[in-house]
């Protein structure tokens, strides 16, 4: 029988029976949790931030591992500093799913946006949370309030019930702790009342960068351990790779910027389509830090006066004027419908007054955005949008659908994707919110074109309709952003270049 050192709230005793009954089902070996009280657990009236000393969640649990009153411990990562004490190893680092935080607060309080005074105040003791909410949450509530923060501390189920007693208007909350209360029984009967009246955003990771090892856990043992690394060998058994590669840059970001519980800045860094993306946002001394791109990309300067721009428009650089999107003129029906907006183009789709209910009010669906830029666009609207796919796609958008947790606010309705009439997704059915059409290019647009040396493709759809008309376009270097273009052109076997986005190309031709 092995024992495993957790703290003892409901969220780390959860974490830690799903990673028993995990390691008891592959190694066939016997788990038992042993349930130790830290510093942080013990002071809740203030932020981390602002007390002397360190490690607040892991001291007591290191010193029972070093002891040998347990045989492992498991933590939140992030929790981890990154100096451990001498004589302690890491075993294993879990897959995790969902690194974003998520925005929680009452469907009432939703309701009442579109004519909202006054400040919308945001629980979090967080200095990365305060310093990206402050400055930016405010552009994706509708009504666009003044956002101003006050401390939350406590577990879990603390701070959800602080927001349901109208302590603040909304609290931000890493959505993978809200997730594994989702996947015990027990803890679930919990959350699902606790949830009770509650919707959600989640935030994206471009915009709001969450705390770097976010959303994985780390389990550690003893160095010296007279087992002839039997135990480490079992715990590997639920180690995962992946995660490990995007953690372990995060972390060596975070020590670069000075880390330490007071760092107020994000860093996440996913994996996608074989890239591995950055994301880094907050301040340090004072001094901004946003961070957004793909790893390992090394390119030259191009000349501005040789490559497209197939979305907006540049100075200088030559931009699409032939591939036309037309709004169909058709209203979706959305009332009961999750709903997920591909593109701007397709908010003309959108009744006026959604569902007879003022804009912000549906209760019965959610909304989803393919971007930050889209999402924003909705806000205006109106709307209070639930997530995004960031840039990536609709997998992206899938992988949140199937949260647990999430599940829990959304209910049970059909989808409905807002895109081209030709598109499909597996999503649900697609509405035909606009359509292509190639106008002829005079003479002299088509010399330009002949001219084009690279081009920042918007969609795959476009790449084909200029490639028809201009064939010596496929010989040239194409980029994209990383989603569903990108995956059309892999699938195709083209070779095309991924950034982040556009203003991505725009740098690499000095126009940002």
């Amino acid at each position: 029988m092995y024992k495993i050192g957790t703290r003892g709230s409901l969220l780390a005793v959860t974490q830690a029976t799903i990673t028993k009954n995990k390691l008891e089902e592959l190694t066939g070996e016997k788990f038992e949790l042993v349930l130790i009280k830290t510093q942080g657990d013990q002071i809740v009236d203030r932020p981390l931030w602002q007390l002397e000393g360190k490690d607040f969640f892991t001291k007591e649990l290191d010193a029972a591992l070093l002891n040998g009153d347990v045989d492992l411990v498991i933590h939140s990562y992030k929790d981890l500093g990154s100096e451990r004490p001498q004589g302690i190893k890491l075993a294993a680092i879990t897959e995790r799913s969902f690194a974003h935080d998520v925005l929680l607060t009452k469907k009432a309080t939703v309701n009442k946006l579109k004519n909202w005074s006054g400040d919308f105040i945001v629980g979090t003791s967080s200095p990365r949370r305060i310093v990206n909410l402050t400055s930016d949450l405010s552009h994706f509530i509708p009504s666009h309030p003044t956002i101003r923060t006050e401390t939350l501390r406590g577990n879990i189920n603390t701070r959800i019930q602080k927001l349901k007693d109208d302590n603040y208007h909304a609290i931000t909350l890493a959505l993978a702790g809200v997730e594994r209360l989702a996947h015990r029984p027990d803890s679930l009967a919990q959350l699902r009342e606790l949830l009770d009246g509650l919707t959600f955003a989640v935030l994206p990771q471009s915009v709001f960068p969450s705390a770097a090892s976010q959303g994985a856990l780390g389990i550690e043992v003893a160095e010296d351990r007279a087992d002839q690394g039997k135990l480490l060998s079992l715990i590997q058994r639920i180690h995962h790779a992946p995660t490990e590669q995007e953690v372990k840059r995060e972390r060596e970001a975070f020590k670069s910027y000075g880390g330490g519980c007071h760092l107020a800045v994000g860093i996440h860094v996913r994996e996608f389509a074989g890239n591995f993306l950055h994301f880094h946002k907050g301040t340090v001394d004072e001094q901004k830090i946003h961070v957004k791109k793909r790893e390992g990309v090394k390119l030259e300067r191009i000349e501005a006066a040789r490559a497209f721009l197939g979305t907006g428009s540049c100075e200088g650089v030559l931009s699409d004027e032939l591939f036309k999107k037309i709004p169909t003129g058709k209203v979706a029906t959305v009332e009961n419908q999750h709903v997920f907006v591909t593109t701007a183009l397709a908010l003309d789709s959108l009744p006026k007054v959604p569902a007879s209910k003022e804009a912000g009010t549906q209760e019965a669906g959610t909304f989803w955005a393919a971007g930050p830029e889209t999402r924003k666009k909705l806000v205006e609207k109106g709307f209070w949008v639930h997530g995004g796919a960031d840039g990536m796609g609709h997998s992206e958008i899938i992988k949140l659908r199937n949260s647990k947790a999430l599940q829990l606010m959304m209910g049970d309705h059909s989808w409905i994707v807002l895109s081209h009439d030709k598109a499909t997704s597996p999503l649900g059915e697609t509405f035909a919110s606009y359509t292509h059409e190639m106008t002829p290019p005079s003479t002299a647009q088509l010399a330009e074109l002949k001219k084009i040396t690279h081009a920042w493709w918007a969609s795959y759809p476009q790449y084909e309709a200029y490639t028809q008309l201009v064939p010596e376009l496929k010989n040239i270097q194409h980029f994209c952003g990383l989603g569903k273009t990108y995956l059309s052109f892999k699938d195709k076997n083209i070779t095309v270049t991924a950034l982040t986005d556009h203003k991505e190309f725009l740098t690499l031709l000095g126009k940002l």
